[in-house]
């Protein structure tokens, strides 16, 4: 840290006024933003990876030289372990795409309007940001090759796949493995290849206009690779129609920059990037995940393995029979299935249903009905409340719902660091979730709440409360309500009105 100082202090010529580190990101680098006398801000960044900032350092002065929006390099120390870039700012794609993934990928207007200029200015960092580029400065290789595509490949199998227990013949995966590599590098090329384009590597300027970061690991190699990566995040959620739509969006801007492939060349090599980026990311999920035990991997697997299932609908794209078969049986894993059942039970929407949900013995004679059925659609009310201050009251008028005490489950209100969050802000989630007595409290809320919302959807009600009690209604209320709201949301469609009432916080996740 004084070394960085240092290095500030003689580019500046004085010492900063304060310093912040900022929060990690994935790699082993730490960043610090330093902020002088008159207000101007800069970052400074301390790696242990001399070849790794050596990349990043030459790539960043290359993409300066070429006019790309990257940030400037403004001071390096001798043994190129620390060095001064431009502040960027705070905004990442990633945090303004925050409501759009909340919503299950329900992304609004600016969102989207974001994303296509992020993926129209794509293409001129890959071909612009090629032309005279010293591949050899690329760090830990300077192409995309087979035996790149090959350990990524194995890392799946390794890493994901024998973690499921799946059988299958390790030869013939093997023999599939390599003549998927042969066509994934079949195509020479002379793009950069970013490798890490995803949305928490783009910086949002004040007017919205974005700017890339940690490149560092990129490398010559096919454009379709970037495109897969950003589009097929798994835990990004974007519909297929807004997919289809920024993939348009990205083959009508790279027409400006090269000779393009014909539309169905395009999509047919698009296709063998998305298999392989799905395999590659399950790898990086199981391990992470299954073997470090880190719960966010764990939660980004089912939106991956759904990836895998809509790929194998056009599984005649891929001349691959004996892998693919493999993955067809690994989408049909039980721990996988529910996840697809679940999926389902969101496309059909629990409709009413067409027979009577009574099954009455003949003898019983005709059932009447109550005046409420059949009044639908359901709206399902989601309050978290103190019992300090009492329940909240049902102002539906049909006195009726559940109230759940989470004063049970381990307090983070106890600590002093989550004193002044709630239970919406990370910290606190990864407290309780860490913790594992939430989780065991909502799974017999969970299967109370979708019975009783299954009936009522049955029977065309049109009003369902649930209140979610704790000390203050600070931080195990409302995780609580907020995760069981999003839960109903997702898997039935409907419109849930939540109410943080001690917060003041209200959403509406509207009806699908």
């Amino acid at each position: 840290m004084q070394q960085l100082i240092s290095l500030y202090r003689q580019w500046r010529g004085s010492d900063p006024a304060h310093v912040e580190q900022l929060a990690g990101a994935g790699s082993n680098r730490v960043y610090y933003r330093f902020t002088d006398a008159d207000g101007l801000t800069v970052i400074g960044v301390v790696g242990t990876s001399r070849d790794e900032n050596h990349a990043f350092i030459s790539l960043t002065r290359h993409f300066c030289n070429r006019q790309l929006p990257v940030p400037a390099i403004l001071a390096v120390a001798d043994d190129e372990l620390r060095y001064l870039q431009t502040d960027l700012g705070s905004t990442s794609l990633f945090d303004a795409l925050r409501g759009g993934r909340e919503a299950g990928g329900r992304y609004t207007q600016a969102e989207r309007q974001l994303l296509v200029r992020t993926i129209r200015q794509l293409p001129n960092i890959q071909l612009r940001g090629a032309r005279g580029l010293d591949w050899s400065v690329c760090y830990p290789q300077p192409e995309f090759n087979e035996e790149s595509v090959l350990f990524d490949l194995n890392y799946f199998k390794y890493c994901f796949l024998k973690a499921t227990e799946l059988d299958f013949h390790e030869l013939k995966l093997e023999a599939c493995f390599r003549m998927f590599a042969r066509d994934l590098t079949s195509e020479p090329s002379e793009s950069f290849l970013y490798r890490d384009f995803q949305a928490r590597n783009v910086m949002l300027d004040d007017d919205g206009n974005p700017h890339f970061i940690d490149y560092q690991g990129g490398r010559r190699g096919p454009y379709y690779y970037d495109l897969a990566s950003f589009l097929w995040q798994a835990s990004a959620r974007y519909p297929a129609k807004l997919r289809r739509e920024l993939v348009y969006e990205y083959y009508q801007s790279l027409s400006q920059y090269t000779e393009v492939p014909s539309v169905r060349h395009f999509a047919e090599r698009l296709s063998l990037f998305v298999l392989f980026r799905t395999l590659q990311v399950l790898g990086a999920y199981g391990f992470r995940g299954y073997f470090e035990r880190k719960r966010h991997f764990i939660d980004s697997i089912p939106p991956a393995i759904d990836n895998l299932r809509e790929l194998l609908r056009v599984r005649h794209l891929f001349p691959y029979p004996y892998m693919m078969d493999m993955l067809e049986r690994l989408t049909l894993l039980p721990a996988f299935t529910r996840i697809e059942q679940a999926a389902a039970n969101r496309a059909d929407g629990f409709r009413t249903a067409d027979t009577n949900v009574y099954a009455a013995h003949p003898q019983d004679g005709p059932a009447t009905f109550s005046k409420y059925d059949g009044k639908g659609p359901l709206v399902v009310r989601v309050f978290s409340f103190s019992y300090r201050k009492g329940i909240p009251a049902d102002d539906s008028g049909n006195g009726g719902g559940y109230v759940f005490d989470c004063r049970s489950t381990h307090n983070p209100g106890r600590y002093e660091p989550y004193k002044k969050l709630t239970g919406l802000d990370e910290p606190v989630i990864r407290f309780l979730e860490d913790d594992g007595e939430i989780l065991t409290f909502l799974d017999s809320v969970y299967r109370l709440a979708d019975a009783h919302v299954e009936r009522y959807l049955q029977r065309g009600f049109t009003d369902l409360m649930f209140s979610f009690g704790c000390t203050g209604g600070q931080h195990r209320s409302v995780y609580s309500a907020q995760h069981l709201a999003e839960h109903l949301h997702d898997k039935f469609g409907i419109e849930v009105r939540i109410c943080h009432r001690e917060q003041g916080i209200t959403q509406i996740l509207a009806r699908k």
